[in-house]
């Protein structure tokens, strides 16, 4: 009985805390305006529960940069040098993600997810010191941050 009493205040306590949270952010100050936040019913039934553990990885897709390592034409023999290319760079650098895509009317092999431009031009410059990768270049692109 202790035990389900105390596992009943436990949870209502963590519950008035996450609501919590949502009042402190509701404020009304003389002379600044006053917050209010609006939101789906569905997302406060949300509010202090724990997201279910899938197997997958979750990742926040955001701006960032990409080293193109490679960028041919639109033939078979195009994809396979992509793959080359991409074989080439998990050989060299196996903690780059690697990523071959036919982006019309091209092949491309990008390498890498970088949130700054100096980043990527520090790992540029590695991939151009091994004398593998000759034509690479730094490309904006959206970017996969792991959560």
């Amino acid at each position: 009985m202790k035990v389900l009493l105390t596992l009943l205040f436990v949870l209502t306590a963590t519950f008035a805390r996450a609501q919590s949270i949502i009042k402190s952010l509701e404020r009304n100050i003389p002379g600044q305006g006053k917050v209010t936040i609006h939101q789906d019913p569905r997302i406060e039934a949300l509010i202090g529960m724990e997201r279910p553990a899938t197997g997958e990885q979750k990742v926040i897709k955001t701006s960032g940069f990409r080293i193109q390592a490679y960028a041919g034409n639109n033939t078979r023999q195009a994809k396979n040098d992509a793959y080359h290319v991409a074989s080439r760079v998990k050989e060299y650098f196996p903690e780059l993600t690697v990523y071959t895509s036919f982006n019309p009317p091209r092949w491309l092999c990008r390498v890498g997810d970088f949130r700054s431009i100096e980043e990527a031009d520090a790992m540029m410059r590695r991939l151009k010191a091994t004398g593998v990768f000759k034509e690479v270049s730094i490309v904006r692109d959206q970017i996969n941050i792991p959560l």
